[in-house]
């Protein structure tokens, strides 16, 4: 039987067509000309300045996996903003933190958990953590126009996997290159201060509460390094985004808990202003 294409009521007929589960080949279909990398840009002359956001961080331990991030953006030389929000969850089990151009990286995630949410219901089901990585690295490849442009996107993706039963962690390229990360990972300007710290105080034996004590540390590393990378400010109570997600879904640290950990690691700091060593074996 010949499928009714006409509007009915308020919904136009696009939205009662049987079609694709995916929400990007949906809006490629019916409206192609809202899909972030079908926008024409005008010519400009050097690169385009816009708000980036920068330091991202992941880790894994036996219980899920911690997904960090610090609160600067900046523009050029100058901080554009002091609290940007660079850590969302894509579903009840995964999130995603933005690093590179933050008008962009941001509309990426909204699509991004339209798309999830898009499959689940015409499917019935969730993907797996395996096929949102996918989807996600799908998405970064259609920037890349913009990317060459100089308005790169480079996310870090992460999440519970219930089939596996462990948290896991996914790196991109602009290119969309899609990498899985063992143990730990960092994207954006002040990833490879983070990723030494990260890499010297990590075990396979983490509590959650060490691995969330660990982000900090790390990102604290970063802006000890990188002017990009804006490190806890209490005068003004800004505090990393501070992510867990575990077989319990995800769960956002509220700001008391924040401020409590960042607390903690600037005490520590007022006497080791390098931070923790590394255990000698």
């Amino acid at each position: 039987m010949e499928a009714n294409t006409r509007s009915t009521g308020r919904l136009p007929a696009a939205f009662l067509t049987p079609g694709s589960s995916s929400f990007m080949d949906f809006l490629g279909e019916h409206q192609p000309e809202m899909l972030p990398g079908n926008r024409q840009l005008p010519p400009v002359q050097g690169v385009v300045e816009a708000p980036h956001g920068t330091t991202i961080v992941a880790v894994t331990f036996p219980g899920g996996v911690v997904l960090a991030g610090d609160r600067r953006a900046t523009m050029g030389n100058m901080i554009a903003q002091r609290d940007i929000e660079k850590v969302f969850p894509a579903d009840e089990y995964s999130a995603v933190g933005i690093a590179g151009t933050a008008g962009l990286a941001v509309e990426m995630v909204k699509l991004f958990q339209l798309e999830l949410e898009h499959f689940e219901k015409v499917e019935g089901a969730q993907l797996s953590l395996e096929g949102k990585a996918n989807r996600l690295s799908t998405m970064i490849r259609s920037n890349l126009g913009m990317a060459m442009q100089g308005l790169a996107v480079v996310p870090l993706f992460a999440g519970y996997d219930v089939d596996r039963g462990r948290g896991r962690i996914f790196s991109y390229d602009v290119t969309g290159g899609r990498s899985e990360e063992r143990n730990y990972a960092t994207t954006g300007s002040g990833s490879v201060f983070a990723r030494g710290a990260m890499k010297k105080l990590f075990r396979d034996d983490l509590t959650e509460e060490q691995a969330t004590t660990l982000v900090v540390q790390a990102l604290y590393d970063a802006a000890d390094d990188d002017s990009a990378t804006g490190g806890p400010d209490v005068a003004r109570r800004i505090y990393p985004i501070i992510t867990v997600i575990t077989e319990d879904g995800f769960r956002r640290l509220g700001e008391d808990e924040a401020a409590e950990l960042a607390g903690s690691v600037l005490q520590a700091r007022l006497e080791q202003p390098d931070g923790p060593r590394a255990a000698l074996l």
